[in-house]
């Protein structure tokens, strides 16, 4: 997608504070810097056609897809997805990449003994070291054996949660072990942490988690794109805030659910602010009924359609719903929410209102992967068609370019670069780092951060 096909509203203080600005609307990529002001102006085409980027910035392509790992276990697995990035001292990194790859997936995760859940399953994680310069000094298979690898997100013990995004059963696609579940990955010893599923933290398509750093509660999205659509939960863990391996003591599984509103999608106004309720799972394991058709009682469960990117930044949690189609079964239309829960007060807000399209020749627009960006903002990765960017997003409400893949639709020969996920800053936020999905490349983007 391009900037253009995007009328964008946002509401002020989108993250952290409480206050409303002025809605912004958004127009051309050079237009959308040039009122940004705390962007950093307009993306210049890359001479290596890779990555269009601001002047002043610069990349280097640390991973892709097809190459040799360094530790000698096979070939770099395809689609790069969610990631994080874990201070190894020294001004050393550690960074932990997912790979969504589901049967079909021509490049595998390698099959590690201790580290494979279900030999017949292609994906999982890998995770690369990078010395105090940046550069690469080992690439390693971090959890093999899963499905559908897509997002996660990080624990306050400096452990990846790495989720499945899917709900097959054994047999199911010729997988020998059923599906659907979260993963704790170790990114300084992997073989710490194996491969065992947190099957209390609930069996459906997982996207992304966060972790309340203070309260240790876990909260996880569903991608559903069809109806009915998926659901926002919340994990009381038994040990809560308990280090590795806590997780697997279970704990209780919950789903949010907003009074009178059985699907998000019908909340058009950034800065609504709505009471929820917690209701429990009544079968977490979907032993027989995934989750968001069981029966949750009087007065439903609320709903929402592509439940993706799950941030812990500030008091809260951030997540989002990357859009909702009236035609296939949603309440109302939209090309993006950015929704902010604040546990102290149980109230949720909507912070961000992504579209309808402006240009309805080129519908389609998708906020997908979130982070919190060094000037206290949000970084948004994009999941549409055509041309896919990074945005910024500022706390006052700005939204600017960041990262453009350098794909020309119309050029014979040109990459064909799908969507960006899992942007993450390293500890010192002076690197963003960032996957283009396919052909799965991992960059690392440096430059005069605010």
């Amino acid at each position: 997608m391009s900037v253009t096909r995007r009328s964008l509203l946002a509401a002020g203080a989108i993250a952290f504070s409480g206050t409303l600005g002025a809605l912004f609307a958004g127009g051309s990529p050079a237009a959308l810097a040039a009122r940004a002001g705390r962007g950093y102006g307009p993306l210049l085409p890359d001479p290596r056609g890779l990555l269009d980027l601001p002047a002043g910035f610069g990349y280097r392509v640390l991973s892709r897809a097809g190459g040799p790992l360094r530790s000698g276990e096979g070939t770099v697995p395809a689609n790069c997805d969610g990631m994080a990035a874990f201070d190894a001292g020294g001004g050393r990194v550690r960074l932990v990449r997912n790979h969504e790859n589901r049967t079909t997936a021509a490049l595998r995760v390698p099959a590690v003994p201790g580290l494979t859940y279900d030999p017949e399953a292609l994906g999982g994680c890998t995770a690369l070291e990078l010395d105090a310069a940046g550069a690469v000094t080992g690439e390693r298979v971090a959890l093999a054996g899963t499905a559908v690898n897509c997002a996660g997100g990080r624990t306050p013990w400096n452990t990846w949660l790495s989720c499945e995004e899917t709900e097959d059963r054994a047999g199911t696609s010729g997988y020998a072990r059923d599906h659907g579940y979260v993963f704790e990955v170790d990114p300084a010893d992997p073989h710490r942490s194996g491969a065992v599923p947190l099957t209390a933290m609930g069996r459906f398509a997982h996207e992304a988690v966060a972790v309340d750093p203070y309260r240790g509660v876990v909260y996880e999205t569903e991608d559903a794109f069809v109806k009915p659509f998926g659901l926002f939960y919340r994990f009381l863990p038994a040990r809560p805030l308990g280090g590795l391996g806590s997780l697997r003591a279970g704990g209780a599984l919950e789903a949010l659910r907003v009074p009178g509103i059985a699907d998000l999608a019908v909340v058009d106004r950034p800065g609504a602010e709505f009471p929820v309720e917690w209701v429990p799972v009544p079968d977490p394991s979907a032993a027989s009924d995934p989750i968001r058709l069981q029966d949750f009682g009087r007065g439903g469960i609320t709903h929402a359609q592509k439940l993706e990117g799950c941030y812990w930044g500030g008091d809260g949690v951030h997540f989002v719903s990357s859009f909702a189609r009236t035609g296939e079964g949603a309440s109302a239309d939209h090309h993006g929410q950015v929704w902010f829960y604040d546990p102290r007060r149980a109230r949720l807000r909507l912070d961000v209102l992504f579209g309808p399209a402006a240009d309805i020749a080129l519908p389609g627009d998708s906020p997908d992967n979130i982070c919190l960006a060094p000037d206290g903002g949000l970084m948004v990765c994009e999941d549409g068609g055509g041309a896919q960017y990074v945005f910024g997003v500022t706390a006052g409400g700005e939204v600017y370019p960041v990262a453009r893949n350098a794909q020309d639709i119309g050029q014979p020969g040109a990459p064909e670069w799908g969507e960006f996920a899992g942007v993450t800053f390293s500890p010192d936020g002076r690197t963003m780092y960032v996957n283009a999905y396919t052909p799965g490349t991992t960059f690392a983007v440096t430059g005069p951060w605010h």
